[in-house]
């Protein structure tokens, strides 16, 4: 059984274990065209980098979150085995053909484009806190002592930025469906990174009307 494109990869909100959302959707584009006119009922998901520990984390939350939507759903990890990387590349026509071989209808890929590690200066701050009452008895002492003054200095933070595109293909003619850019600020681990994306590029795909918030029922 297929579902429309407004179900496909309808995967639920993940609440973030550190802090609020690290993750922030810089552009998107969706082919309102073929998205209209066509259904998915499949999704073969590819993460391409940044470890392998993020690859396999994130695959496998996408893939179960599509699951539970009554989605066929394969992670690339489990069809791209080191065996089929040799010292030679793999061409385009291979890896197309091991996709379409698990049946698939799309390919959602998500891909860390680059990282920086950018340096801004965090200015000092000055508190004052007003003295006891007895210095207003003589001008001097309110002049001079009205005031304690509390300093913080200046700093130097450094913040890492990582820089992801997702991209949803028709497998079948190899037509981008959905496309979105993102930045991930100082992921506090391989956890953090993959949630923190996950709940950024979904409510990307919801309010650009590609998926639904409703589970499907089984």
């Amino acid at each position: 059984m297929k579902y429309p494109i407004g179900i496909l990869l309808s995967l639920s909100l993940l609440m973030l274990s550190c802090g609020g959302l690290n993750t922030k959707m810089t552009g998107s584009w969706t082919n309102t065209e073929l998205l209209n006119t066509n259904q998915y009922g499949s999704v073969f998901i590819e993460v391409m980098g940044p470890s392998p520990q993020i690859k396999n984390k994130l695959e496998s939350n996408l893939a179960a979150e599509a699951r539970q939507r009554g989605l066929k759903s394969i992670e690339g990890n489990k069809v791209f085995k080191s065996s089929f990387f040799t010292s030679e590349t793999p061409s385009k026509e291979q890896v197309l053909e091991k996709i379409r071989s698990t049946g698939m209808e799309t390919i959602f890929t998500v891909y860390l484009k680059d990282k920086e590690t950018v340096t801004r200066y965090v200015p000092g701050t000055t508190t004052y806190a007003p003295a006891g009452f007895g210095y207003y008895r003589n001008y001097y002492g309110y002049y001079t002592n009205f005031y304690q003054v509390a300093q913080q200095p200046g700093y130097y933070q450094n913040t890492n930025v990582y820089y992801v595109e997702s991209n949803l293909y028709d497998v079948k003619n190899e037509e981008l469906l959905w496309s979105a850019q993102s930045k991930t600020y100082n992921p506090q681990s391989a956890e953090n990174f993959v949630e923190g994306y996950t709940q950024a590029v979904i409510n990307q795909l919801l309010k650009d009307g590609v998926l639904q918030k409703d589970k499907v029922d089984k």
